[in-house]
């Protein structure tokens, strides 16, 4: 946030991330607020912002598949358990170190999402959703014949001879990681690529017209963003869950995965930070009371109406994001700082 009369002297203070003073003292601050936050937050607190981290990450995937290049997703929930049982098997059954299991999740994500995303070329919208939707499906049916329908059991993350064995620690690794994905999300639509996905989301047949190539493109995004998706489910089966089952990654994660796009603001890193924060504290924070209330105040209702009460307010949340604010939250923040910038003057 520049004030007015701040203006940008190079190419270089023109490219930057942070721009100002008071946006570096403001990124340091909040990196102190999160070292800091499990010495006062608790632990339930602390797992809540860990799993915050972990989708996150995955949504940043979305983000980048959906966001940038315009290609629908339904499957990320499904590419996240990719992740998690690679990485489960090599470390549980191989024996391989978590550093290695990490990447190797991440990759065989993207690899998925490039047999999944292959279709984009000839199809697109409603069309390219279905198949996604359908990749959904088909893996979770997959992993389920590979690995059983039973419980598997994750050891704890390591580095060297480091246990990640409580809460603080895998919430410090957690965050770790959602940086360095924040920073590389932020860099990407700098990019070559990046300028790509853009032009390819905004109008594809311009895009091939002024040379970019489609499919190469298309399956890149795939890549990537099932690549966040691999390592976020990684991290799922080693920092939060401990023990991972195929009813764990299900449609509902997905399309909850890109309500939070839509919250937050489609194209934008920051939109993908803010609508997972907001829908995962939504879900911890007011869903659980809302069944309760319901049934004192509507007595009348069948307990499976109060039960889906948590997906109910989720789906108003989504609606009335579609109706008034179709940007997200990501545009409101705009505003704000349009309005900062010339404050405080009204022109």
């Amino acid at each position: 946030m520049r004030p007015a009369g701040t203006y940008d002297t190079s190419y270089g203070q023109d490219m930057a991330i942070l721009r100002t003073r008071a946006q570096w003292i403001a990124l340091a601050l909040f990196i102190a607020f999160l070292l800091v936050f499990p010495h006062f937050g608790g632990i339930y607190w602390t797992g809540v912002f860990s799993l915050i981290g972990i989708t996150v990450i995955a949504v940043f995937g979305l983000h980048i598949t959906t966001g940038l290049c315009g290609q629908i997703n339904l499957g990320q929930a499904a590419f996240m358990a990719v992740g998690a049982y690679t990485s489960a098997f090599l470390t549980a059954k191989v024996g391989l170190p978590f550093l290695v299991a990490l990447p190797c999740a991440g990759i065989m994500g993207g690899i998925v999402g490039l047999f999944f995303g292959a279709p984009s070329l000839r199809i697109k919208g409603f069309y390219l959703a279905m198949s996604t939707l359908a990749a959904q499906f088909i893996i979770v049916w997959t992993v389920t014949r590979l690995f059983g329908a039973a419980a598997m059991s994750v050891p704890y993350a390591s580095i060297g001879g480091f246990v990640f064995d409580t809460d603080t620690k895998m919430y410090y690794l957690i965050i770790v990681l959602v940086l360095i994905a924040g920073l590389a999300t932020l860099n990407l639509t700098r990019t070559r690529a990046g300028r790509a996905f853009t032009a390819v989301r905004d109008n594809d047949l311009a895009a091939e017209v002024m040379g970019i190539n489609l499919f190469y493109y298309k399956l890149l995004a795939f890549f990537i963003g099932c690549f966040y998706a691999g390592i976020a489910g990684s991290l799922w089966a080693h920092c939060y869950s401990f023990s991972i089952q195929p009813l764990q990654f299900t449609l509902k994660e997905s399309v909850w995965f890109l309500g939070m796009i839509i919250v937050g603001g489609i194209g934008s890193a920051l939109g993908a930070v803010l609508g997972t924060v907001s829908i995962r504290l939504l879900d911890k924070v007011f869903a659980p009371y809302i069944s309760p209330l319901l049934a004192v105040a509507f007595p009348f209702l069948r307990s499976n109406v109060t039960y889906a009460a948590g997906a109910i307010l989720f789906a108003l949340v989504i609606i009335s994001f579609l109706i008034k604010e179709p940007r997200g939250l990501v545009h409101r923040w705009q505003l704000m700082k349009a309005w900062y910038r010339l404050w405080p003057y009204a022109y």
